[in-house]
């Protein structure tokens, strides 16, 4: 999802219609992909530790593609903040704190 929804700003000079229509094809076959791998997921893992691992699999993901295909900086404020979805993330899969 990330080369779908942010790829088309290192080409800000392309017709919107044209970059709407890439993104959602590309969106489309990655649904394909997410949809099945949820359902197989689900089998072992609650909701929100499916949602969970997506969404820091994303942020890998997406911190490289910035810094690698858009050219931007990753800073050190970029980093703390990841480390805190991480530690989130930590938390989920956590066994619960005894109260």
């Amino acid at each position: 999802m990330t080369f779908a929804w942010y790829g088309h700003l290192k080409y800000p000079d392309r017709p919107l219609l044209m970059v709407i229509l890439l993104s959602w094809a590309i969106a489309l076959f990655e649904y394909c992909l997410a949809v099945p791998a949820n359902r197989i997921g689900h089998a072992v893992y609650a909701t929100a530790e499916l949602k969970v691992m997506q969404e820091v699999i994303t942020l890998c993901v997406f911190a490289g593609f910035s810094v690698l295909y858009l050219g931007e900086r990753f800073t050190i404020n970029h980093m703390v903040g990841f480390a805190l979805i991480c530690a989130g993330a930590f938390f989920v899969f956590k066994a619960p704190i005894p109260t």
